[in-house]
């Protein structure tokens, strides 16, 4: 990817997220966004994804995770790699909302 793209790219990603930080205060919206916005796959699988770092933050051991989430653990790996990096988004969010 060239530079030029990579910048518009990080343009409409921010967009994104304005337009995200607009709408929190109404949940109803929010909601109706993110099921226009997404696809219906990818609306069910996001919360399931949080719940994933949620659980494994509290410590619940991965085959326990797959085993209550239906999911693999694959899927739970991934969440537990990107919960490792202590400057990731996960992390400064668990310690906001104290998980």
């Amino acid at each position: 990817m060239r530079i030029g793209e990579r910048k518009q790219k990080d343009a409409y990603a921010w967009g994104l997220v304005r337009v995200l930080l607009k709408i929190a205060p109404d949940q109803k919206l929010l909601r109706a966004f993110l099921e226009d916005i997404l696809t219906p796959t990818e609306y069910k699988e996001i919360p399931i994804r949080w719940q994933i770092v949620k659980q494994l933050a509290c410590g619940i051991p991965q085959r326990e995770i797959a085993k209550n989430l239906h999911v693999s653990i694959a899927t739970i790996t991934r969440g537990s790699r990107e919960l490792l990096n202590k400057k990731g988004g996960f992390q400064q969010i668990i310690k906001k909302i104290g998980i």
